[in-house]
């Protein structure tokens, strides 16, 4: 027997139908891509404007020829446009694709192609690099510049016109359609550090699922008193879901655009009083130099959350002594949405000791409800939940993937999705991520974590940023090094850094040596290259 209750499709454009119905007036901020002086460096409007200018978007849309299931993608920062396009794009029963322009160029025409765009939507400062992937994308019909007449680039861009000159042509008489809920809404690649990049395919109820998950106060714990920032791009995860959550808890929303700097968020903190935001350690390690060198605080700011890689110890305490910030590590990827767990802790971890609490705090924290986990060995045999064992790790939930774009193959194992992560899971389901199972240290048969040692690398007052690479060993078949960069006027020697770990780790895990660089490689979403690390010291040499 069914249940009598109504089938109502759990829809995209439902989040800016009640954020415009029940916090219309509720503002929306974005520093503005075309730049200015003093207050016109930035948009100001409403979600109640949000969204009468996506309905004319969506108008816009089909005049161009965009219909369901059509590719449109963006090339595209955190701004107020971006956000429209999320929901006239999704909303009208097309896909949105959003494209990572950090990429290099080729690659990006590469997955435009591969997504067949049909009309490509870019912010001006990237109009340079849409001049070069023109001749490649032969899909995309129509290029948008996310601007007015008045600063329309001067490039040599076939098909190109302006954003608010396709705004301006409409009006915002328009329903959105009703359809299935597991139509494809949006659409993400991969990062592709091996191979080319894969489509994950969102479906407009595993994106509404996301949102109500990740707004739950275990969580990300957004509500309508919240002003929230996403420091992690639109075109990154989207934002990590931040664009639906703000919409659907109606908070107001500020975006940065391109300026991830300590001095353009913490401005864009004070003046909008923003009370949470999200990003990469990079990032929060970038604010925290500024705040050390100026004095200037983000005052209103309380918590953020911090993912993408693991959160540095010497980080999280400096949030929280010198900035009075609550850093909340938070775990996924691409193929969950992402939101896999964020770290909030019970009252019963509350009342540990401080060195214990803190161990809690810094894992990768607690599975939202959504999401099922386990760890398994080498042969895929379950390991227990106790904190200790440590495997691969496997997810299940209605927003992680099934597979991938194109028919490319499931990745599933027994209808779980294998992360690529290694994991302990302890009795309260709080996940500690040890390594990427391809980054993972392998020495004499047994394994040492990189992350657990960069931790402590980090620790060290001398030591800015650090990766821990495994290189090649007669005995040992791998041994772990050190590489690391120091901070501005700091030093430290060899010795004195290797002295460090010294009754933190067992012996056996003791780094074999340190090399100093003066920056690590980074991939476009911020995280270390760790490949590319390991090729760079491919010829590395460890005496036996």
């Amino acid at each position: 027997m069914n249940g009598l209750m109504m089938d109502a499709p759990l829809l995209i454009s439902t989040l800016l139908e009640h954020a415009e119905r029940c916090h219309g007036d509720v503002e929306i901020v974005s520093r503005r891509v075309e730049g200015g002086e003093g207050d016109a460096r930035f948009h100001r409007y409403t979600w109640r404007e949000a969204a009468k200018r996506s309905r004319q978007l969506a108008n816009a849309l089909s005049r161009l020829g965009v219909k369901a299931d059509d590719r449109v993608g963006t090339l595209a920062w955190n701004g107020y446009r971006h956000l429209e396009l999320y929901y006239a794009v999704s909303g009208s029963g097309a896909i949105i694709h959003t494209v990572n322009p950090r990429l290099f160029p080729d690659q990006v025409a590469w997955i435009i192609n591969h997504a067949e765009d049909k009309v490509l939507f870019f912010d001006i400062n990237l109009a340079p690099l849409v001049e070069k992937l023109a001749p490649q994308c032969t899909s995309v019909k129509t290029w948008v510049a996310m601007t007015d007449a008045a600063h329309k680039p001067t490039q040599a861009i076939p098909n190109l016109v302006c954003f608010e000159d396709l705004i301006a042509a409409e009006n915002d008489d328009y329903a959105w359609p009703q359809f299935d809920e597991k139509q494809a809404a949006g659409l993400c690649y991969t990062s592709g550090t091996t191979g080319n990049p894969k489509g994950v395919l969102y479906s407009h109820r595993s994106s509404l699922l996301h949102a109500y998950g990740s707004c739950l106060p275990d969580a990300l714990n957004i509500s309508s008193r919240d002003v929230a920032l996403p420091i992690v791009p639109m075109f990154h995860v989207n934002a990590w879901g931040m664009p639906y959550s703000a919409a659907l808890v109606g908070c107001k929303f500020v975006l940065p655009g391109p300026a991830l700097d300590g001095a353009s968020l913490c401005e864009l903190f004070n003046r909008e009083g923003v009370t949470f935001s999200a990003g990469v350690p990079t990032v929060w390690l970038g604010m925290l130099q500024y705040v050390r060198e100026t004095g200037i605080k983000p005052e209103a700011l309380e918590r953020c959350i911090v993912g993408g890689s693991a959160c540095p110890p010497s980080l999280f305490e400096a949030f929280e002594k010198e900035l009075g910030v609550l850093l909340k590590p938070g775990w996924g990827m691409t193929e969950m949405s992402p939101l896999g767990s964020v770290n909030s802790l019970a009252p019963k971890h509350e009342a540990l000791p401080e060195a214990q609490r803190r161990a809690q705090a810094l894992k990768a924290g607690k599975l939202v409800f959504g999401v099922a986990a386990k760890i398994v060995d080498g042969d895929g045999k379950p390991l227990p939940n106790d904190g200790v064992a440590f495997g691969d790790l496997l997810v299940r939930g209605p927003w992680v993937i099934e597979r991938y774009y194109k028919g490319e193959g499931s990745p599933l194992v027994d209808g779980w999705f294998p992360t690529g992560d290694v994991a302990t899971i302890d009795a309260d389901g709080f996940i500690g991520i040890t390594d990427r199972s391809k980054d993972v240290i392998k020495s004499g048969g047994e394994w040492i974590s990189s992350i657990d040692l960069e931790n402590i690398a980090m620790s060290h007052p001398a030591v800015a940023e650090a990766a821990v690479i495994g290189v090649a060993h007669p005995k040992w078949d791998e041994r772990p090094i050190v590489v690391a960069v120091l901070r501005q006027g700091a030093t430290v020697t060899r010795e004195e850094l290797l002295a460090h770990f010294d009754g933190k780790i067992a012996k056996w895990w003791l780094p074999d040596d340190v090399a100093f660089v003066d920056e690590l490689p980074h991939t476009a979403t911020g995280k270390v290259q760790k490949l590319k690390l390991r090729q760079s010291f491919s010829d590395y040499k460890l005496a036996g």
